[in-house]
């Protein structure tokens, strides 16, 4: 009996997702940023980018690029153990832990290697980490090359947590694991219970605030700052600079303990060429303007408001009420594939979210406001999305 060949285990598996609805594709989108694109021929209104500030396409960010790269090159040369760690990054680095409000920082080339690097070397063989059950693919990954044993609690459900918590090795490392704004859904942990119950439990507890950083709180701070709390030894924070920040690389903010944890034993870090001294001049130019330039955090909650009291007053429920993630549930992948379009079809770019992204089911619109956006480009925005509904049965 003959075996099957690789590709055609390949071409059969992609053959299975495009049957259930899930095919998926690189669409080019022009330009990477701003208020409007071209997609697939058509200019769009944006709705699906992360940039929440529209820091992406300011004129400072690319100027610090520039300068950066004309005076120190365009590659650091080596990872950060070897030769690669260069003044921009220290200087970074001081500068995000005092904009979160810790002793030290550790600067990483992406958020996804964030994640990876931070809970895989703080928890080991062992150790025992609880996690979110909608927490970020790069958590889930994260926990799996820990080793450590991994126990998922259901959404929010803190008492849940700390019952798994209590349940967890006498003499072993214990993790609490949470993204302070989950990207799907848009909502917010209980962070402050959850800090509570990692206190009582002698856990760490490690918060993602990828989608809050910039975006939450009175000056951006993130999820801590918004609940009035303030990170203590047993706090972690993570973070991402290519979300609200505008620009590419991640990092981690916390006990001087942690961070030397983290020299030692994040993969993710320690085997990767250092980010060029451009992106750290990026990362460090937008934090300056999270302070200098307030209105733009600002002016996206009002925006973002705006546009959930036009779905409402139609009648559409979305899944999250407060922030610039606003979803809108189909239930199956199919109905947003048709929503997708519909709204394509009407000038406004918000792709399907599906399985395995989100769970099955919980297939969505998922639309997104930034400062970049007008008042007019959320009125257009809200009344595509209601006609298209309406089309598609919704």
């Amino acid at each position: 009996m003959g075996s099957v060949s690789a590709l055609e285990i390949l071409k059969s598996r992609v053959a299975d997702q495009q049957a259930r609805g899930l095919t998926r594709r690189l669409v080019s989108v022009v330009p990477s940023c701003g208020r409007f694109v071209s997609v697939r021929g058509r200019r769009c209104l944006l709705m699906a980018s992360n940039d929440y500030l529209g820091l992406a396409a300011h004129p400072r960010l690319a100027q610090a690029s520039l300068e950066a790269a004309l005076a120190c090159g365009a590659g650091s040369g080596a990872s950060r153990l070897i030769s690669g760690t260069l003044e921009a990054h220290l200087e970074l680095e001081r500068a995000i832990a005092r904009f979160k409000h810790t002793p030290a920082a550790l600067f990483f080339p992406t958020g996804y290697m964030t994640n990876l690097g931070v809970v895989s070397t703080l928890a080991a063989e062992g150790d025992l980490i609880v996690s979110d059950q909608l927490n970020h693919a790069s958590l889930i990954d994260a926990c799996r090359l820990s080793h450590a044993e991994v126990q998922v609690y259901p959404h929010g459900d803190v008492a849940r947590a700390e019952e798994l918590l209590s349940q967890g090795p006498a003499h072993g490392m214990r993790l609490l694991v949470s993204d302070g704004v989950f990207s799907m859904d848009g909502d917010l942990a209980p962070l402050p219970a959850l800090l509570a119950a990692a206190r009582r439990q002698d856990a760490l507890l490690v918060i993602d605030d990828a989608h809050a950083t910039g975006v939450w709180g009175a000056t951006g701070r993130g999820t801590m700052e918004h609940f009035g709390l303030e990170p203590g030894p047993e706090v972690v924070m993570l973070g991402t600079f290519s979300k609200a920040l505008g620009g590419l690389g991640g990092f981690a903010a916390g006990a001087p303990e942690v961070i030397e944890a983290l020299v030692h034993g994040a993969r993710s870090l320690l085997y990767s060429t250092a980010p060029p001294p451009a992106q750290a001049a990026v990362a460090l130019a937008a934090l300056e303007l999270v302070d200098a330039e307030p209105w733009r955090r600002e002016r996206l909650h009002t925006l973002s408001a705006l546009l959930r009291r036009r779905l409402a007053e139609a009648g559409l429920v979305v899944a999250c009420e407060s922030g610039p993630i606003v979803p809108m549930l189909t239930g199956s992948a199919q109905a947003a594939l048709e929503l997708a379009e519909g709204l394509w079809q009407r000038g406004v770019f918000a792709p399907a979210v599906r399985p395995p992204t989100v769970p099955e089911g919980a297939s969505r619109i998922r639309l997104t406001v930034t400062a970049a956006h007008e008042e007019q480009d959320i009125e257009d925005a809200a009344q595509a999305l209601i006609l298209a509904a309406r089309e598609a049965g919704l």
